[in-house]
């Protein structure tokens, strides 16, 4: 291989026995057994024991005896079959008898162990980095990386896709989250900013006749953080012209296939369907877990009203009153029943209290509320969720979507309670028909729900005129897998005066528009295809392919919950003299 090893400390078997080899890595353990001396060597690709004799070369057990973790070596042997196997690891049938040593690198003791079960907390790994992707379980979470790249590539490129590089210098606009600015030197007073997403380039590649664009690009969001959020992070952006939403939906419906296959081994089968208003209906979210059922059951429904008019005022005076049916949940106690009850009122979730009913092994239903309801009324609960002996009923009542929301919670809690959200489970959906626009009462206008390029389903148009403007359905569309958005897209508006209109609609004077998107506006006057695309969050599908909660675990150098580099210690601050040539003014205390 070179210089330093002939192979690998990953690759040597029991039939390499009798081979005279040279290895390099790093020391992951030493043992030292009176006449005996071991060293666990490892690289990347695995670890490999080394055997230091004293009786057969006392100077190279002795040097072997005075070596540190992580120094970094060049060992030359003999490989030889392992009296004590350890068939935990691929090389456990062999050993290297050492024949000459040489320390490439001498080491500090590192701030934690470099092993899988380490002793370092998250900060102290973030600030020590290098050393955090040493280990094993780490490593593998960038080569699935790389891995789910190279296959995104290989579809897209089977599929006539070609990938283009979009500026990471940008103008800033004032929808969605807040931009990164740059200042610039050569036009002082002036500022770039950082890619929120390539999204008006990747329009203007279809006007420019490109057909079919990706790229794997870096984006850019000031925004506050958690565990899926990092204030840069990497997205599989994709536009499509002369195409409809089910083209769109029938490409990455591929896409999805083929990296699950590629990649985990795993045949999805053909993706359900759901809109958006049966998402928050039945689930409480427009990104429902659809591991496990408990669909949400309205008593309250026009059409259906099973509980009003018996004198309980917190259902007789709610808009919504919903619930979930948990199976063999029954034979809770009061005290895991008073858990759920707290964790609904806790402030992030903000329900008013908890309703329940235990439907009995002998069918008759006992409820938290029998001082008001008969048990002819609490049968038909019962019926309405299809609830079976041993199941028990969880109900909320309140505001239509605070409600829904907090229900949403339960249902998930209850989910991971009952093991029903296994990571090695993989549901998706396509949820579709989002609404257009959101209403913002603080500003008193209406922001877009996705981006002010999205367009309007055809047959809902007409009610921009109309002035129903809560009312329109956006042409687009999700990816949803286990309860997380992964993707998301639409078809776009390509005529100027549509979109002049939405621009409009969304309170920008034509002089705004034109100053912030007059060169998007300006294209479409040479000829703008129908176009669509979508975006997959890269960080969180592979957090997603690897079990992970958190995307910082997939990311070489992530930030922290606080948006800093602890390990490089930034942002920081910046000379003087840097500022000036920016043309920022330093202000100084008095």
């Amino acid at each position: 291989m070179g210089k330093y090893r002939s192979n690998t400390c990953g690759e040597l078997r029991l039939s390499d026995a009798g081979k005279v080899v040279t290895l390099s890595g790093w020391v992951q353990k030493r043992r030292d057994l009176g006449g005996m001396t071991f060293i666990d060597l490892r690289d990347r690709n695995g670890i490999t024991q080394i055997a230091f004799n004293l009786e057969t070369n006392a100077t190279l057990c002795e040097q072997a005896r005075k070596l540190g973790r992580e120094f970094v070596l060049q060992v030359t042997g003999l490989v030889k079959e392992r009296e004590s196997k350890n068939l935990v690891i691929a090389t456990g049938e062999i050993e290297i008898e050492a024949q000459t040593l040489e320390i490439l690198n001498e080491a500090k003791t590192p701030p934690f162990t470099i092993e899988e079960n380490t002793d370092g907390g998250d900060d102290l790994r973030m600030k020590f980095r290098y050393l955090d992707l040493r280990r094993t379980s780490v490593r593998n979470n960038l080569v699935l990386r790389h891995q789910m790249a190279k296959e995104t590539r290989s579809f897209l490129d089977s599929q006539d896709f070609t990938e283009v590089e979009t500026p990471v210098l940008i103008k800033s606009t004032p929808e969605g989250a807040r931009d990164f600015v740059v200042p610039s030197r050569m036009n002082p007073g002036q500022f770039y900013a950082l890619p929120q997403s390539p999204q008006t380039f990747k329009q203007l590649l279809m006007v420019a006749g490109l057909d079919r664009y990706y790229q794997i690009v870096k984006c850019f969001r000031d925004e506050d953080l958690r565990a899926d959020r990092q204030p840069e992070f990497t997205q599989i952006d994709c536009e499509m012209s002369f195409v409809e939403q089910e083209d769109v939906l029938n490409m990455f419906e591929g896409l999805v296939k083929h990296l699950f296959k590629t990649v985990k081994n795993f045949d999805m089968q053909t993706i359900p369907r759901m809109t958006y208003a049966d998402a928050m209906k039945f689930y409480g979210s427009d990104k429902p877990d659809t591991r496990f059922d408990l669909r949400f059951v309205e008593l309250n429904e026009s059409t259906n009203n099973l509980i009003s008019g018996k004198g309980f005022k917190v259902f007789d005076e709610a808009e919504l009153v919903v619930g979930i049916c948990a199976p063999n949940c029954a034979s809770y106690t009061r005290k895991q029943l008073d858990e759920l009850t707290d964790f609904v009122k806790r402030p992030q979730i903000g329900a008013t209290g908890l309703v329940y009913a235990r439907v009995n092994e002998d069918g008759t239903v006992k409820s938290s509320v029998d001082k008001f309801y008969d048990e002819a009324s609490l049968q038909a609960w019962a019926n309405a969720f299809g609830a079976k002996p041993n199941d028990l009923l969880l109900i909320l009542a309140g505001p239509k979507d605070k409600t829904r929301k907090a229900l949403n919670e339960l249902r998930l809690e209850i989910g991971s309670r009952l093991g029903l959200r296994d990571k090695n489970q993989f549901s998706c959906l396509w949820v579709l028909d989002f609404p257009l626009l959101e209403f913002n009462e603080e500003e008193n206008r209406y922001f877009a729900m996705h981006h002010p390029f999205t367009s309007p389903k055809p047959e809902d148009i007409h009610l921009l005129e109309t002035g129903d403007l809560g009312s329109v359905r956006a042409n687009a569309y999700d990816m949803v897998i286990n309860g997380v958005e992964v993707g998301g897209g639409s078809v776009r508006i390509f005529n100027k005066q549509l979109q002049g209109r939405m621009f409009e609609v969304l309170g920008f004077t034509e002089e705004q528009a034109q100053s912030q998107f007059g060169f998007l506006m300006n294209a479409f006057e040479y000829g703008a295809p129908p176009h669509a695309g979508i975006a997959f969050g890269f960080d969180r599908l592979c957090s997603l392919f690897g079990g992970a909660d958190s995307i910082r675990d997939f990311i070489a150098f992530p930030k922290n919950n606080s948006g800093r580099d602890v390990m490089i210690d930034g942002p920081s601050e910046i000379e003087e003299k840097q500022l000036k040539e920016l043309h920022i003014s330093v202000r100084t205390e008095s």
